[in-house]
């Protein structure tokens, strides 16, 4: 191999471009199935309104000047064909502009999604969806070698997204200091998932050894990410047994697998049998490219690099329009105390109706229905009622799902889990806070519950049409 192309990397190259693919499938069909609902022309944020009420969309977005459901649909059913055909493996087998026109489509055609979609695309994992689709974009295709630089801005990526989330938990909370983050985070994490009941009642010291665990794996492990090999390799399966750990442990979209997907750019490997190995070598044109992007997110690099030495380090942020060379990180602090936001209905008084739960797919609801896993696909409707609950400003969004509600709106009652009046509409609707935690051996014994809830008050007082 010359300087441009890596030995031993195809098997780096196959997970990098299926893997991202297969997440950008998730996203994109997560979009049909949600966006309408929560964005859409009659949705509780929507995208006509808000591109009426700014000046210009926080980056490119191919509906600027025209927003409908029908072209949200075509842009997110492209994107998903698009993604299916590499994870199929179809464009890689043919030159190198071929995958790479695929993965700018990607990125741009997610872009015109993440760039309008408001608080309900504003998680971190999405940007970093974005930056990755981008840097796929340059690995090349069967008939050429992997080359040496992008796999090393695959490398920082991951650098930035370990060791910026590792700072910003030192930074933003004494719980990760002294240990004690785990003996609160899988309960009150935003949704957890079957194993989560069992994580939270590991015992207290093998809780302070995971915490210790993750500060070694996030803020010392990275670094071994651009050493020589085998030193890398290790590094980068420290990486992915640790987010295997916490794809055990809770739901947190895609977050855990495309960090698993993006490790695998330090796993230097001979080729799977049965895999056609890289060509000979690449273009002119292919080596100028990738110089030509080397260079650019080396120069946009600057900005992430001095945020993770800033006392006011920024978690999942961009600083350009274009979604690159992003800002990351996660849990900067912990919640000691879980609350959550039941929303319920009635036909008959306000006063002495009785009054029945709407069930969500994925947060905490009835205290004896078990946490689901869901993970990577992601519940967009369920985490903001998470952040809701923890007061975060959200009645812009929520007393409008509240008016759907009283309407029996269909789209937005297929994002719910349990609808308790089967399509009727009801006369009044309401939301109370509880308070939740995971029931202990004993309760869970006798009664077979995972939670125990409290009622604590109103968050909106019962509401008609």
């Amino acid at each position: 191999m010359d300087w441009f192309g890596a030995a031993n990397a195809e098997l780096a190259r196959t997970v990098l471009q299926r893997g991202i693919a297969v997440i950008y499938v998730i996203a994109f069909v997560s979009s049909v199935l949600q966006f309408p609902a929560l964005l859409g022309e009659h949705g509780l944020l929507p995208v006509p309104r808000y591109l009426a009420r700014i000046n210009r969309p926080p980056g490119p977005t191919l509906f600027r000047w025209r927003y409908s459901d029908t072209l949200l649909r075509w842009v997110a059913w492209t994107g998903a064909v698009l993604a299916s055909a590499v994870v199929l493996g179809l464009p890689q087998r043919g030159p190198a502009w071929v995958p790479m026109l695929v993965f700018l489509a990607l990125w741009l055609l997610y872009m015109s999604i993440v760039n309008v979609g408001q608080v309900f695309y504003g998680f971190g994992w999405e940007i970093l969806l974005l930056e990755a689709g981008f840097l796929a974009a340059f690995l090349g295709s069967d008939q050429t070698t992997t080359p040496v630089l992008t796999l090393f801005a695959f490398r920082w990526l991951v650098f930035r997204l370990e060791f910026g989330a590792g700072l910003i938990k030192l930074r933003g909370d004494p719980a990760w200091r002294d240990l004690t983050a785990l003996y609160y985070h899988h309960e009150t994490q935003p949704m957890p998932n079957p194993l989560s009941w069992w994580f939270h009642h590991l015992p207290k010291p093998l809780h302070r050894v995971e915490v210790l665990g993750n500060h070694a794996a996030q803020l010392v492990v990275p670094f071994f990410l651009f050493a020589p090999q085998p030193w890398a390799t290790a590094a980068a399966g420290v990486v992915i047994v640790t987010q295997c750990w916490l794809v055990l442990s809770g739901n947190f979209a895609w977050l855990n697998a495309i960090t698993i997907v993006l490790a695998f750019s330090a796993v230097d490997a001979p080729a799977l049998a049965g895999q056609a190995p890289g060509g000979p070598g690449s273009p002119a044109w292919f080596r100028a490219v990738v110089l030509a992007v080397a260079a650019l997110m080396l120069v946009l690099s600057w900005w992430p690099l001095r945020n993770l030495f800033s006392r006011n380090q920024v978690m999942n942020g961009s600083f350009n329009r274009w979604r690159l060379a992003n800002a990351y990180g996660a849990f900067g602090s912990i919640t000691r105390e879980r609350y959550e936001v039941v929303v319920e209905g009635t036909c008959g008084n306000p006063e002495t109706g009785v009054w029945l739960e709407y069930g969500f797919r994925g947060k905490p609801g009835k205290p004896g229905r078990m946490p689901r896993q869901f993970a990577p696909y992601h519940l967009r409707l369920d985490w903001l009622m998470w952040f809701l609950a923890l007061g975060s400003p959200g009645l812009t969004w929520f007393v409008p799902l509240l008016h759907k509600l009283l309407d029996a709106d269909p789209a937005t009652l297929k994002l719910l889990r349990h609808d308790p009046f089967a399509g009727r509409r009801p006369e009044w609707v309401r939301a109370r806070v509880f308070s939740y935690r995971f029931t202990s051996w004993h309760e869970w014994r006798a009664s077979g519950d995972w939670w125990v809830r409290e009622p604590l008050g109103e968050l909106v007082p019962p509401l008609s049409c």
